[in-house]
């Protein structure tokens, strides 16, 4: 059973009930739907699909709705033709009106307001980094730019200004009308791009509070790392946020090429530190979208996320629009469940958390114990996940099996590292749970007669106490 999580985009090419099932037979555990593409009506469809196949399954799926977020594009009256050396001038849409006449080498940015924050010196990217402009010159409420390189800038298409400090919103109009209907539907996960800020992380938590009522349980939040600003301040957002995405497609143009392999190993370590889930996405297994098998480099791609101990691997457009989505699940699954049978994905010695608490403690010596009697599994009680996220940290060699009675938890678990989860949602009797656990896990052949377990109840309701119970035999 492999321990690394897949999630899978739902697109055209997955969005059967049909290929969605064989998705989840191949190893896929969480579904991914793109709010940049796609009607309500369609999303609701797989949403609704997706939680049909968990009942009939019986299997965990979580689902994470990913936010478009606050994306710059560009406006020109016609293309424009740029050679390497030539120069352009850029304004924002605010000031469309109040420029010369003349407007046909001219770019207007679709942000008002946005081109005051860009000063000479800056790097302005259009089109996923494919043409590249260098502010040359400045004058009232525009900015002259020299080309990098030969292009066509046409209209509505990104912009990314990686030098500049931007105060955007975090949340768009259309992404603000995207997170009702999310909450709505109840997904487990929300996905925020361009978060700049752990202030961008609250903003968010709290415009979903005001969509439900006291009480509700909101969507975690993940925090996706795409700026040169979230990597300034990657500490305090992962310590906000509930989960973190390494966002490797616009990572790589604000930042160096260069360096998104050593940012990857970053942020993943920060994120083990603070127990938080984290995701490697963006161009996994990009050559399976047209072909039936990955190349070398892409295996080598997804082995190391393995071996850096992130939480989950991620398809984008293989599993959207590719011609072989379940096929690229199963690539990837096989690929992950080699890694993990390598003394390469071993860990030699307990990860740090950064911080510390009785709790804590008391789950670090669970991980101990297990280890040191070599046992079979960790057997645990956990009703909000908190219990099952902060031992799944340690990443204890063993298999992790974790009893709930709330299916909400039972979902959101099925990103988490190694977490095996059981949902008793008919059973109020905690004192039951773990007896329950033995027998399904035996049941379901994963655990047999004479296995050594470590059991931990966790926290009683009353939060006041906890249990370890120690050593039980599976009989």
């Amino acid at each position: 059973m492999k321990q690394t999580k897949i999630v899978a985009t739902i697109g055209p090419a997955s969005e059967s009930k049909e290929t969605l099932r064989a998705m989840v037979a191949a190893g896929m555990n969480v579904v991914r739907l793109n709010f940049s593409h796609g009607e309500y009506a369609w999303h609701k469809v797989v949403i609704d699909r997706v939680r049909e196949l968990s009942h009939e399954l019986n299997v965990p799926i979580a689902i994470l709705a990913d936010m478009q977020g606050p994306r710059i594009r560009t406006r020109v009256e016609s293309d424009i033709v740029l050679k390497q050396g030539g120069s352009v001038r850029i304004s924002d849409i605010a000031h469309q009106d109040t420029l010369p006449a003349s407007k046909d080498m001219t770019i207007f940015l679709d942000l008002p307001g946005v081109i005051e924050s860009v000063e000479i010196g800056h790097t302005i990217l259009i089109e996923d980094g494919l043409i590249e402009l260098v502010v040359t010159g400045a004058g009232e409420h525009s900015v002259i730019a020299e080309s990098k390189n030969d292009g066509v800038i046409k209209s509505l298409k990104g912009v990314i200004l990686p030098d500049s400090h931007l105060i955007l919103p975090i949340l768009s109009e259309k992404d603000r009308n995207d997170l009702k209907f999310v909450v709505e539907e109840e997904v487990d996960y929300v996905g925020l791009s361009f978060v700049g800020s752990a202030a961008d992380i609250e903003s968010v938590r709290e415009a979903m509070r005001t969509l439900v009522s006291e009480g509700t349980r909101l969507p975690k939040i993940v925090a996706k790392i795409e700026r040169k600003e979230a990597i300034k301040n990657l500490a305090s957002i992962v310590k906000s946020t509930d989960a973190v995405m390494v966002a490797r497609g616009d990572l790589g143009i604000e930042m160096p090429a260069s360096e998104v392999a050593i940012l990857q190993k970053q942020i993943i370590a920060e994120s083990l530190r603070s127990a938080k889930p984290v995701i490697v996405a963006t161009q996994m297994m990009k050559s399976m979208t047209e072909n039936p098998r990955p190349t070398r480099a892409e295996v080598s791609d997804v082995s190391n996320a393995v071996i850096d101990h992130a939480d989950a691997v991620m398809l984008s457009e293989e599993s959207a629009m590719g011609k072989y989505p379940v096929e690229t699940v199963a690539m990837m699954a096989e690929i992950i469940e080699k890694t993990e049978e390598s003394p390469f994905d071993d860990l030699y010695r307990a990860l740090d958390l950064n911080f510390r608490s009785e709790y804590a403690v008391m789950i670090r010596s669970v991980y101990e114990l297990a280890q040191s009697f070599h046992a079979k599994a960790v057997l645990l009680l956990s009703m909000s996940g908190f219990t099952a996220r902060l031992i799944s940290h340690f990443r204890p060699e063993g298999k992790l099996f974790v009893a709930t009675n709330s299916r909400n938890t039972w979902n959101e678990l099925a990103l988490v590292w190694g977490v095996d989860p059981y949902l008793f949602e008919d059973d109020q009797h905690l004192d039951t749970f773990i007896d329950r656990l033995m027998q399904e896990t035996k049941k379901d052949g994963k655990l047999h007669t004479g296995d050594h377990t470590v059991v931990f109840l966790g926290r009683t309701p009353d939060q006041e106490t906890m249990k370890l119970v120690g050593i039980r035999e599976i009989r």
